[in-house]
């Protein structure tokens, strides 16, 4: 279990924000080291709890939402007793974070079991990539899904569209991705009440270098609308934060509509809008989907989910002509 996610059960009434001061700071420890919230804890490990601050009143308990019941229904894609499988919708947050008043993460809530207890997230998507989200139904499913992809028995593959065409046309990235410094002018618009991603973006780093972790990402192109963009199926071997978008801008070829990847140089007078080099007519949206997602199914057999092209990828895919029963060669490649 995260040690976030041990808190949380633990000690609820701690704030998000005051837990990650203490584990910042170095106060939370777990046999005798230093830890992130991200850390995952063994059985029969020791947490080093500091006094803490509890006086902050509780957030008040979520009444049961049947508007976002009904939107979970509407995404789920599959379900059997252990887990269901969700299409997440472009723009909607799959977790909370600072003004973002809606999320997956929440709307769970609306779906207790007979013991009152909630679905969980298995993995994460950016809010603005679509497609297909895992949620387990009980702990123990979810212990058993959180090792699967841990020890990479989960195959993932992405459809984008990217900017250009490019060479090869068939290719694996592997780089060293560490977070990066803030985008500081070169901002996408807000997105209203529920606030926007935080504006860090990944970085290529060298061997060595502080937080660089390797990553590796096979990639086809589909077809394309030469020169202006190509259709790409990308399957991920690792997972790391923003993974698909950093490799698509390493190779100079960053995905449509992505705010956060691909931007100009500083010299470039136009660097306030990185959206400026969509093709005439598509959507200023993120084009990347989870397309589909193929893993050991922990009650047996397997699980094999496909989720449909979001309605602007949909729009996009009809205006140059790209059909989505074309054979899509990345399913040769190397696991």
């Amino acid at each position: 279990m995260r040690l976030d996610r041990w808190f949380k059960r633990r000690i609820p009434s701690l704030s998000l924000s005051h837990l990650n001061k203490i584990v910042r700071t170095g106060e939370v420890r777990v046999d005798g080291a230093r830890v992130k919230t991200a850390t995952r804890l063994a059985q029969g490990q020791s947490v080093r709890v500091p006094p803490l601050k509890l006086d902050a009143p509780a957030a008040p308990t979520q009444e049961i939402s049947q508007t976002d019941l009904r939107a979970l229904r509407d995404m789920i894609l599959y379900e059997d007793k252990d887990l269901m499988v969700l299409d997440k919708p472009f723009g909607l947050a799959v977790q909370g974070g600072s003004g973002m008043t809606r999320h997956i993460d929440g709307m769970l809530a609306s779906m207790p079991n007979e013991r009152g207890d909630r679905p969980m997230l298995v993995h994460r998507l950016d809010r603005d990539t679509s497609g297909v989200l895992l949620v387990a139904k009980t702990r123990r499913t979810a212990a058993d899904l959180g090792a699967i992809f841990r020890s990479r028995q989960a195959r993932k593959i992405y459809w984008a569209l990217v900017e250009g065409v490019p060479k090869p046309a068939q290719g694996r990235i592997s780089l060293y991705l560490a977070k990066g410094e803030d985008m500081g002018a070169a901002r996408p618009p807000r997105r209203g009440a529920e606030g926007r991603e935080k504006l860090e973006k990944m970085r290529v780093a060298s061997h060595g270098d502080e937080d660089a972790r390797h990553s590796v990402t096979y990639y086809t192109i589909v077809d394309k609308a030469a020169p202006r963009l190509a259709w790409l199926s990308m399957k991920p071997v690792t997972g790391r934060t923003h993974q698909l978008r950093a490799h698509a801008e390493a190779i100079g070829h960053p995905i449509i509509g992505d705010p956060k990847y691909g931007l100009k140089p500083k010299t470039d007078p136009r660097r306030n809008d990185p959206l400026r080099n969509i093709p005439e007519g598509v959507e200023r949206k993120l084009h990347l989907l989870a397309r589909r997602l193929i893993l050991p199914h922990p009650g047996g057999g397997t699980l094999d989910v496909t989720a449909p092209l979001p309605p602007h990828m949909q729009r996009s895919f009809d205006m140059f002509g790209f059909d989505v029963k074309r054979y899509d060669p990345i399913e040769e490649a190397p696991e």
